[in-house]
């Protein structure tokens, strides 16, 4: 993706109901998306956006009702294939579709974002796929691809402030400007992180326990949990004595990244340290003061 860059966006709340249909449109570009929770779909989908080729998202409980997962997909136009996955597909309980206000979007243009953001999500290891394949990239144009990864960069952009964080990769930030590594050390094993606007970010390379302790199963249900899915999805392999992360990973706070670590319930404030050893409580104790 570019270089973060000031956008606003503009939220319609069609039917007055803060839960209801959503349009939103950013500064300066010509996409547009509509976010609706399933139960108003039948109410909604004769709209004229629904008769328009686009790409959408549908999200939902996974399968054994412990978190979320998503489905990508395209249109053209949108509504029969969102009419289908209404009658179909039960797992999902919100959608999003994005199109275009500009030039209109084309079968091939949508083919190659969905194509384009499964990649992404598979990439990122956030949420299960509910896709079952990965399509081939459209044969575009030149200048066609580039118009669509440009109308990609800007998409991925909002759907984080949509509440949709499945494709979000931590960011490199340039030298500098990153906030100060962190360590962990614990019987063994060694990790790396840092604090960044998408959470606790632990570095890959960074070393996890191999096993879980047994309190763990009781004090930190959800950790043990997510070990268990970072292992299905290779965000993490055994290596000798130890797991190890195969790509940077981002956590919803310090302590969760180390309860994954250390394989227990764990106070993140206390356990990752800078290099001189002072915890991270006392680090920003003392930037609070400044």
């Amino acid at each position: 993706m570019s270089t973060n860059y000031p956008f606003s966006l503009r939220i319609f709340v069609a039917d007055g109901d803060p839960d209801g249909l959503r349009i939103v449109e950013r500064s300066n570009w010509v996409g547009k998306a509509l976010i609706f929770p399933r139960t108003v779909y039948p109410s909604i989908k004769q709209r004229n956006e629904f008769s328009q080729t686009g790409v959408y998202l549908l999200l939902g409980s996974r399968d054994d009702g412990d978190g979320e997962q998503i489905y990508i997909g395209e249109g053209d136009p949108v509504k029969p294939r969102l009419d289908s996955h209404y009658a179909s597909k039960d797992f999902w309980n919100r959608a999003v579709f994005f199109i275009s206000t500009g030039s209109p979007l084309n079968k091939a243009h949508v083919q190659f974002l969905e194509a384009r953001l499964i990649a992404l999500a598979n990439e990122a290891k956030r949420l299960p796929l509910e896709n079952k394949n990965q399509p081939a990239i459209s044969n575009l144009s030149e200048a066609d691809r580039a118009d669509m990864e440009v109308f990609l960069d800007h998409l991925l952009g909002m759907l984080p402030v949509l509440g949709i964080n499945a494709f979000e990769q931590p960011k490199r930030t340039p030298s500098g400007f990153q906030s100060e590594t962190l360590y962990l050390d614990a019987k063994g094993i060694q990790a790396r992180g840092y604090e960044s606007s998408q959470g606790f970010i632990v570095l890959s390379g960074s070393q996890a326990m191999l096993d879980e302790q047994p309190s763990a199963a009781i004090h930190a249900r959800g950790a043990v949990e997510l070990r268990a899915e970072l292992k299905e999805r290779k965000v993490v392999k055994s290596e000798s004595n130890a797991l190890v992360f195969t790509q940077d990973y981002s956590f919803s706070s310090p302590s969760y990244a180390a309860s994954v670590i250390l394989g227990r319930a764990a106070n993140g404030r206390t356990e990752w340290k800078d290099k001189q050893g002072k915890v991270l409580k006392s680090i920003q104790e003392a930037a609070a003061k400044l």
